[in-house]
């Protein structure tokens, strides 16, 4: 009996890998000891959240014990929140930001299904670059939406901007695109933006609706060899900001995202988008992102030259990993593309091999990733860095021991 719809199982289907590593993870490393187990398939940040988070929240005790210390707030996240993340957001992005285009999202995540629920009606489309984030087919789909991928270029994975040109039609509602990119660890540069943004005022103009460029930044932060990851905000009025701090601020678990609406939309515009995430960002059930994490937010937010900072080490940590899987990589064989941000390497499936058959390799040899086909994009695989420099060192063998095997 099928108690599910054919939706939620083609979804299953798709993320199926994902899973699939992560429990065989808990087996292998049951049977060969956690230490000769090296698993690449999630991720999920390893870094401490820094002093300035920790500090606030052994302060936060006074702060909640009064009435209704942990009680509900506004919709769109505690007015204190929604200025330190627009004081951020204007920072980082080097473009004008106020609070009232700030909403305070359950995760990326939620921001995204918030965004969709607000701006879809059924059958309508939201574009986007292949490869992407395996959600977010589901995450267009919940809402009736149609995901449709336009694949980037073998490699190198730069957009293909007249693809996404001809994708365009009468029901297109928005382009999602996702830079540093998960998984590709690609960077767009700021010349494909500016013709991403002439290409949807074009169709705008064209089907008399703006058409939203929606940027997915949770990596923008990890961009490497001095590498600038453009902000779109500038760059075409009716752009929104959808991010979160699980991985700068090691807060995953806290489930604090935002969206950030960019005011050169105009003011009306402005107000009808966010009026209408309110709202979506209550009837959805997430009514709030953690309060608590909203007050870990306002702490570790509170002096803005030091997150940069603190930022800048984690990219050193994790700059420092992506150096020996580069090496690694390099002495096993496998073709990969230097990955300009993020914490994660998208390398080709060697000899041509289907990344499905050579991730199985992998795995024979202790090593979990993720294949390409999950992200949209086959003959590649996924492997993510986000664990200690010792571990990426001593899967050196376990890599060139399965690319022998093709």
């Amino acid at each position: 009996m099928q108690l599910v719809s054919d939706q939620i199982l083609n979804a299953q289907k798709g993320s199926s890998w994902i899973r699939r590593m992560f429990e065989a993870g808990i087996e292998m490393k049951k049977q060969f000891g956690a230490e000769n187990v090296y698993d690449f398939s999630l991720g999920s940040p390893d870094l401490n959240p820094p002093a300035t988070v920790i500090d606030t929240l052994r302060g936060l005790a006074d702060q909640v014990d009064v009435p209704a210390g942990l009680g509900y707030m506004p919709n769109a996240g505690y007015p204190a929140a929604r200025e330190a993340l627009a004081k951020w957001t204007e920072a980082e992005q080097g473009a004008p930001m106020t609070a009232s285009n700030i909403i305070i999202t359950v995760g990326a995540a939620g921001g995204l299904n918030c965004i969709f629920r607000a701006i879809l009606m059924p059958g309508e489309e939201v574009i986007c670059p292949s490869p992407y984030f395996v959600e977010y087919g589901s995450y267009v789909g919940n809402y009736g939406g149609v995901l449709k991928p336009v694949k980037s270029a073998p490699g190198t994975f730069k957009l293909n901007i007249e693809g996404i040109a001809e994708a365009i039609n009468e029901k297109t509602r928005a382009l999602l695109i996702n830079s540093p990119n998960n998984p590709a660890g690609v960077v767009y540069t700021a010349d494909e933006i500016d013709a991403l943004a002439a290409i949807l005022r074009k169709a705008s103009q064209k089907y008399g609706r703006p058409i939203l460029l929606i940027a997915d930044e949770p990596y923008r932060f990890l961009a490497y060899d001095g590498c600038s990851v453009p902000s779109v905000l500038p760059r075409y009025e009716y752009s929104v900001v959808c991010s979160s701090f699980s991985k700068n601020l090691g807060l995953a678990g806290e489930r604090i995202g935002y969206i950030a609406v960019n005011p050169a939309m105009g003011t009306e515009d402005a107000a009808q988008l966010v009026s209408g995430l309110i709202l979506t960002n209550r009837i959805l059930g997430y009514v709030n992102s953690p309060c608590i994490g909203q007050k870990l937010i306002i702490g570790g937010l509170a002096d803005i030259q030091l997150a940069l900072k603190l930022q800048s080490d984690q990219l050193a940590i994790y700059a420092e990993r992506r150096r020996i899987m580069a090496d690694i990589l390099t002495e096993a064989g496998i073709e990969f593309q230097m990955p300009a941000g993020t914490f994660y390497f998208f390398p080709k499936a060697p000899h041509g091999m289907d990344d499905v058959t050579f991730v199985q390799k992998l795995a024979d040899e202790r090593v979990l990733a993720v294949p390409g086909s999950g992200f949209g994009y086959a003959g590649y695989f996924r492997i993510a860095i986000c664990v200690d420099k010792a571990v990426i060192e001593r899967s050196r063998a376990s890599f060139i021991a399965a690319a022998k095997k093709v």
